[in-house]
Formats: C-alpha cells, structure tokens, sequence
C-alpha cells in the first residue's frame, strides 16, 4: 500500500532543511492590540492559531527555518497580541500569529478583549487568505480549535489542522489519529479543512506545511 503523503518524510527535511523556502527571510514586523494597528488590509496574509500549549511557536519557527522567530516560552498563553512577519521580497504578504490560550492563565476581561478583536478579524480582514490551526496530536479538536475552524469555514477560506509533536507517537498511531482527525473534520466542515501531521522536532511534515501556505499566499 502506498504511503500517506502526509507521513512522509522528504530528505531535506531529514537534514533539516528546504530548499527554495519561501518563508526563510521572515521578520517581526508588528504586533497589534486593536484593530486600528492592523497593517493596511491590501495584502494577503495566513493567520496561525492554536492553544497555549500546542506548540504554534515551534511550528512556526520550523517553517521559516529560524529558530526564534516566534518566541517559544515554558510559560503558555505568551502571545497576547496578533504578531505580524513579514515575508521579503514579497511585499504586502504576512505571516499572522494569533493569541493562544486554554490552559493559559489568562484573565477573563484579557479573554473577553481578545474573543471581540479576533471574532472582528475572521469577520472584516480582507486580506485573510488561509488559517493554520495548531493541535497537539494526543489531544486535538478541542473548543478553541473547533471555534477557530469555524471562524474560517464561516468566512470561506481554507484552513489546515497541524497535528504537532508527532513525535511523540508511533507511526502508526500518528496515522490513526490523523485519519480519525481527518474523517470527523470531513463531516463537520466538507473539505474546506486539510489535515497533515506535523513535528517541529523530528522534522516531519514542514515541506507539506510550507507548500500549503506559499500556495494561499501565491508565492
């Protein structure tokens, strides 16, 4: 039986590295507490959402191929603002990392301000064109996934479910559980949601992450 595309694991990614990628020049650009510090909404951009502890940071870092450019804490819940990179020579063309919480200890009023900015993003930014969002593979389809997934369904951009810290499971098992994953998001939401599985560590599947962004972004 063929393998799954999605388990593969391509040689440059076994050396830990890309050829031709596209987001290996990206760099902070911004952060924005409210809306009105957006970038101007001209351009394209793919927004990254996930819990606190799902490992969005690393994923991020792994795809870019720089090893701090989201910050990685031990402490969750660390990004409490919409963090822009921008992607040279490209211009106009940004990478979105979106607040995390969940197990964060995060009040509620900080809660309350984030759940109104980033329900008015998914509903006005215009230049949104795909979410990535964030699971740890032992525990995925949690609320705030499905609530994110939602959010990209509802406004008709695709969006693709990382699967993270694969590495912390068997193959087989990663396999299972991104079938099971991928059988339940094929229900609720048609096939506007891909799903791949993903580790920062190993690596396994950041080709396939990148590939899926460069092409929303068109680069």
């Amino acid at each position: 039986m063929a393998a799954d595309p999605a388990l593969e694991v391509r040689p440059c990614e076994a050396m830990g590295m890309s050829s031709a990628n596209p987001f290996a020049r990206a760099g902070y650009l911004l952060a924005a507490h409210v809306p009105q510090q957006l970038p101007a909404d001209g351009g394209a951009e793919v927004a990254f959402a996930g819990r606190s502890n799902a490992g969005k940071s690393s994923a991020l870092n792994a795809i870019c191929q720089q090893k701090a450019l989201a910050r990685v804490s031990k402490t969750p819940g660390r990004t409490q603002q919409l963090v822009y990179f921008e992607l040279p020579p490209h211009a106009d063309k940004y990478l979105v990392d979106l607040p995390g919480y969940g197990y964060a200890k995060v009040p509620k009023p900080m809660q309350a301000h984030w759940q109104a900015f980033i329900s008015e993003y998914f509903e006005t930014r215009l230049a949104l064109r795909g979410l990535v969002v964030v699971m740890d593979i032992r525990h995925p389809l949690k609320d705030y996934d499905r609530q994110m997934l939602g959010y990209a369904v509802q406004r008709g951009i695709p969006a693709h479910a990382l699967l993270t810290k694969a590495d912390k499971l068997s193959r087989g098992a990663a396999g299972n559980t991104m079938q099971a994953v991928r059988m339940e998001l094929s229900r609720q939401y048609g096939d506007g949601v891909g799903v791949q599985v993903f580790s920062a560590q190993a690596p396994t599947g950041v080709d396939q992450a990148r590939q899926v962004i460069a092409h929303w972004l068109d680069i």
